[in-house]
């Protein structure tokens, strides 16, 4: 009987580790689903970017806005006839 009872003090505080290592895990998995606490809310500093924009005429003779950035600027300007040549018809 005595084997017994040298066990029980030692289950106890296994219990006492497990469920202590449980309420831990389970207060980690709330916080991951933010369960407790809430997100702040970020607030963007700098003023939004303003876009420049080009109007230019497309192949098929449509005006059309592109944003600068995406166009490679040409030095030189063409003639009429190479701009006639050009649009599709």
């Amino acid at each position: 009987m005595k084997e017994t009872d040298s066990n029980k003090p030692e289950v106890k505080t296994r219990r006492k580790l497990l469920a202590g290592i449980g309420v831990l895990s389970a207060f980690s998995l709330w916080k991951a689903t933010g369960f407790f606490f809430k997100k702040k809310q970020v607030i963007a500093c700098a003023p939004p970017e303003e876009k420049k924009t080009m109007k230019v005429l497309s192949q098929d003779g449509k005006l059309v806005e592109v944003d600068i950035s995406k166009i490679k600027i040409l030095k030189g300007k063409i003639s009429d006839q190479e701009l006639q040549d050009w649009i599709k018809k």
